[in-house]
């Protein structure tokens, strides 16, 4: 199928999702329990029943959910998402201001849990029995094992308390300019501690991946055939064996994304990290549902995005799916 044709379908599709996504996730918030209008009237010090009443009217809480829903849906397709009720901003501003924050966590774990934990399968799968591979099989079952808090607070103290290497909260120090490769640099340092925490148990779900498939590959016929040509071993391992077990790793890291950014949620708690995922977490503290809202639109529209490019790297990866839909 033509690359054009079949980018078109995949976001037509992605955008059937996002609207899916809206209904369902704008239902589930209106049905939990509280009324934001007495979070917004308990930071106002209290309200009366007129001010209550006058706050309804202001946010449209005084209408009926299907009304709610079709007025915000109407709203959405115009860029305006709301305004915040406890930030006291436009949530489209809010959120933009803190997605670039999310992106940034999350695409460098994945790209150093798939750089990491594939390399790390290619050495165990070349020596199945050699010590590389029994201190790859007690890593990927440690990793997979420990939660991402945990990991979290053990690298703090680590490097941060008994090692001060890195820094222990926030994006970049307060007294940089936000501009200029000092600023990059300072960003950087600051993003090692939260990015690894976040890669590590990808890691060891893709370093035993990487390892069946390497040891899969390298028992191939197409492998034999290229040593007896006379390639040479790295040739053979890392131009030939390696794509073909790239596949399988490459479709669960796209399935994972949102694995991914569920556990951004929990990193950037840990170390104050300025991204959707504190800000998701503040406004279920402070019932800010449009906040909340937006956080889910804007995580739901990083995911399909990634879906799409996931598929994307598999067709470039496995040349059969070019020419299906």
């Amino acid at each position: 199928m033509n690359a054009a044709i079949w980018t078109v379908r995949r976001l037509l599709h992605g955008a059937g999702l996002i609207v899916a996504v809206l209904v369902l996730n704008f239902i589930l918030v209106h049905l939990a329990p509280g009324d934001p209008a007495d979070v917004i009237a308990g930071e106002m010090g209290g309200a009366s029943e007129t001010v209550m009443a006058d706050i309804r009217a202001a946010y449209g809480l005084d209408r009926s959910v299907p009304e709610q829903l079709a007025r915000y849906l109407g709203h959405v397709l115009t860029g305006d998402l709301g305004f915040s009720f406890y930030f006291n901003r436009p949530v489209t501003a809010l959120v933009f201001d803190r997605m670039g924050a999310t992106a940034l966590l999350v695409m460098s774990a994945i790209v150093t849990a798939l750089v990491l934990g594939t390399w790390l399968g290619v050495v165990a799968a070349r020596r199945p029995r050699g010590l590389a591979a029994q201190l790859v099989a007690v890593f990927s079952v440690a990793g997979f094992a420990a939660p991402v808090f945990w990991t979290g607070m053990m690298f703090l103290l680590a490097f941060a308390s008994y090692w001060p290497i890195f820094p222990v909260s926030g994006m970049a120090d307060v007294g940089y300019p936000r501009h200029g490769l000092a600023y990059a640099l300072d960003v950087a340092h600051h993003l090692v501690l939260p990015s690894l925490t976040l890669a590590m148990i990808y890691m060891a779900q893709y370093s035993r991946q990487a390892r069946a498939g390497m040891l899969a590959a390298l028992s191939a016929d197409y492998i034999r055939t290229a040593r007896a040509k006379g390639l040479t071993e790295p040739r053979v391992v890392w131009r030939h064996a390696l794509r073909n077990a790239l596949i399988p790793v490459i479709t669960i890291a796209g399935l994972q994304f949102g694995q991914v950014l569920a556990g951004a949620v929990l990193v950037e708690t840990v170390y104050s990290w300025p991204g959707l995922g504190r800000l998701a977490y503040e406004s279920i503290l402070r019932r800010d549902s449009p906040t909340l809202l937006g956080v889910l639109l804007g995580s739901a529209v990083m995911v399909i995005l990634a879906n799409l490019l996931t598929d994307a790297a598999y067709r470039l990866a496995d040349p059969r799916l070019r020419g299906t839909s």
